[in-house]
């Protein structure tokens, strides 16, 4: 049976086209195998060479048992390899589609070093965590026994929810703040959907509500509530608001319409999924329908932007970037998936300033790789003399982003930020310099991976809980 199965795989694999469709799937085994998804998930797990030193495994963030949920896919048993998964991934289904897997697991799988092809390890991480959402085996958390203690987390984020999971499980009260009308951050407003289906995101944070989350939404820390206040309510409060200040580009004509910011153009194509009304979409300021555009950076909001104008109608995509291929900062995985669905990508050019108001055109100069810089990349030079202008009528910054100042915002000098506007954390505890403070992911570490995030919220609500356990045992002491 199990041969006639995977006899089965071979035909459907020749008939798939080599171009994607808009709506790429590389990885789901559901979408592209049906009914044989199982057995494609069992195939790929049974690649797995078990080997002795898993790199997958340390090369992930959160260090996930990769090699034994993957041995327990490959011999079927999927609701076990499930609840190893979920052990140390608080999001597994999130992980195994937005992680970096070429950057990160699979790129360091030994069978991928060998040259004979990774173990898709996200495709069966998405695959294993989806079933068990189809078959029930995932439920609200229902920890042993209630705790009095109370966390307050400002932002709604991977960071955030993956500590008000942890903490819940314990039986800690959870309190989450949160600017937008929607829980989830980046996950629910910042991430396309082709990449992230909403439905996921909305299905986990139903998943925490019922698990006795209380969620505080359409809520700005230093408006709505004071953050002193939110201390006064707590034991202990997380911080986990990400990093949303764009950076900016001060260039001649950089006001002019027609050129917006990574964040905005993002949010209200997922807003427009979720069937908000987006006054900013439908009068095309926010829209890439039948518009020449020019997205003007490297790393995977570079890769979103241009991916998501691709699926708007855009009438040409292009994407400038100051170095080489080799040196982008995004998956080279989403390179290839933005090349196969007609992005052209201009390496090696850099903005000097735009044209027309609104914006008709990008004053490019092109560069050339020089000496190494700091960091030991090497650093853009200008080509003198080599300057065009590239048309445009929509272009995205997508420069990365900034934290906030947000002991300004939130009237907290005694809250500690690094040089970068970062909070200052200890890279175990995440606590801050102030008491019963901590704080996690990209408003600590600068814009990063989704996965870290989700480390850093597990690791967070630990030390919280240790620190209720030795606070009680001291008092039961006296």
């Amino acid at each position: 049976m199990a041969k006639q199965r995977m006899l089965q795989f071979v035909s459907v694999d020749k008939q798939m086209p080599a171009k994607r469709e808009a709506d790429d799937r590389a990885h789901d085994f559901l979408e592209i195998y049906g009914e044989f998804a199982e057995a494609k998930a069992e195939e790929q797990a049974g690649r797995c060479s078990q080997c002795g030193v898993p790199y997958c495994q340390s090369h992930c963030p959160l260090h996930n048992n990769i090699p034994d949920w993957l041995k327990l896919t490959a011999e079927g048993r999927l609701e076990e390899a499930y609840q190893v998964s979920q052990l140390t991934n608080t999001f597994p289904e999130i992980c195994g589609r937005i992680c970096p897997q070429d950057r990160l697991c699979e790129g360091n799988c030994v069978i991928e070093q060998s040259g004979h092809g990774t173990v898709t390890i996200g495709a069966v991480e998405k695959f294993i965590t989806d079933t068990a959402w189809e078959k029930g085996w995932v439920q609200p958390i229902k920890p042993a026994t209630e705790r009095t203690e109370s966390v307050g987390i400002i932002g709604a984020g991977p960071g955030g929810l993956a500590a008000a999971d942890r903490l819940r499980r314990a039986g800690v009260q959870v309190t989450v703040y949160d600017r937008y009308d929607r829980a989830g951050g980046l996950l629910t407003y910042g991430i396309p959907g082709f990449k992230l289906e909403k439905d996921i995101v909305m299905r986990r944070n139903e998943q925490l509500e019922q698990s006795g989350v209380d969620f505080v939404l359409n809520c700005n820390i230093g408006e709505d509530i004071s953050f002193d206040e939110i201390r006064k309510k707590h034991d202990a409060v997380l911080i986990a608001t990400g990093v949303y200040q764009s950076r900016d580009l001060q260039a001649p004509g950089s006001g002019a319409h027609g050129i917006v910011r990574a964040i905005d153009y993002l949010t209200a194509s997922n807003r427009k999924n979720f069937g908000d009304a987006v006054p900013e979409y439908d009068n095309g300021e926010l829209n890439a329908e039948g518009r020449k555009v020019v997205v003007i950076g490297g790393g995977d909001t570079a890769m979103d932007c241009v991916r998501t104008a691709i699926r708007q109608g855009a009438k040409s995509v292009k994407c400038l970037y100051r170095r080489d291929r080799a040196n982008m900062p995004g998956s080279q995985r989403e390179v290839q998936n933005a090349e196969e669905e007609g992005v052209v990508f201009e390496w090696l050019t850099a903005p000097n300033g735009f044209v027309g108001e609104p914006v008709s055109g990008v004053m490019v100069q092109k560069m050339r790789l020089g000496a190494p810089d700091a960091s030991g990349r090497q650093r853009p030079e200008v080509i003198e003399g080599a300057d065009y202008v590239e048309e445009a009528d929509l272009v995205i910054k997508a420069l990365g982003f900034e934290p906030e100042e947000l002991p300004s915002l939130w009237s907290q000098p005694q809250l500690e930020v690094t040089r970068w506007g970062t909070i200052k954390a200890d890279f175990r505890s995440h606590q801050t310099s102030m008491p019963g403070v901590y704080a996690v992911g990209d408003i600590v570490r600068g814009a990063s991976l989704v996965v870290w995030a989700i480390r850093d919220g597990r690791e967070a609500a630990d030390a919280m809980i240790e620190g209720f356990d030795t606070a009680a045992a001291a008092v039961a002491a006296e």
